[in-house]
């Protein structure tokens, strides 16, 4: 048989789970409320990017002419050319911000694309005459959450935004998880209900998942 603990250790016991118990509802709280922002707008675009169709809108496309020195396009002498000059002149004359996607150069004409969230810009520079056609495509607002959802042309910064908001769901749902052990008339129902959301996903994903 097991001695019984000395009174001492039973107070010791208690205190340590006080204060698992207050840090994690601080923590359960304050994470939160700090991420409640971010995590809603992956719950709502979640919505709207598993039904695209319904909520997606009109693209506005968009077709500019334009003209660039010849020799910027096609510099005497086998020299390089400014792909620098070339990407800010369009950037200037079109107001376009999204990042440079690809930079194309062939025997007669200059390939530049730039993408972000929602949008798309193509612009095809003949190298002769230094006449181009730009087309930009705006995919409205919805286009632009749904990829910011996914990550998709929105850069390092919001990469890192991604990064750190599914740490946030981590950590609320640990803390959530560890408050369950000191809720003694929830504990059991408060177990099972997770068992029961588990396994509910688990069924869906073997029976309905092709």
């Amino acid at each position: 048989m097991t001695a019984p603990m000395s009174p001492p250790a039973v107070k010791q016991g208690h205190h340590l789970k006080r204060v698992v118990a207050h840090w994690a509802r601080v923590l359960h709280t304050y994470l939160s409320m700090v991420s409640f922002a971010i995590l809603l707008f992956f719950a709502v675009t979640g919505i709207t990017l598993n039904h695209q169709q319904a909520f997606s809108g009109q693209a506005k496309v968009t077709r500019f002419t334009g003209k660039m020195t010849p020799v910027r396009v096609n510099p005497p002498n086998g020299q390089d050319l400014s792909r620098e000059a070339i990407v800010e002149q369009l950037r200037t004359a079109h107001g376009i911000h999204a990042a440079l996607s690809d930079f194309r150069v062939d025997e007669d004409q200059v390939g530049v694309s730039f993408k972000g969230p929602g949008y798309a810009a193509d612009a095809f520079i003949d190298r002769k005459s230094g006449a181009y056609d730009l087309t930009e495509s705006r995919l409205g607002t919805a286009a632009i959450i749904n990829d910011l959802h996914k990550g998709r042309d929105t850069g390092r910064v919001w990469a890192g935004i991604i990064d750190v908001s599914a740490v946030l769901m981590i950590l609320v749902s640990l803390t959530g998880f560890v408050l369950i052990f000191f809720l003694q008339k929830r504990f059991v129902t408060g177990l099972a209900a997770m068992a029961i959301g588990a396994a509910i996903c688990i069924a869906v994903y073997k029976i309905w998942v092709p």
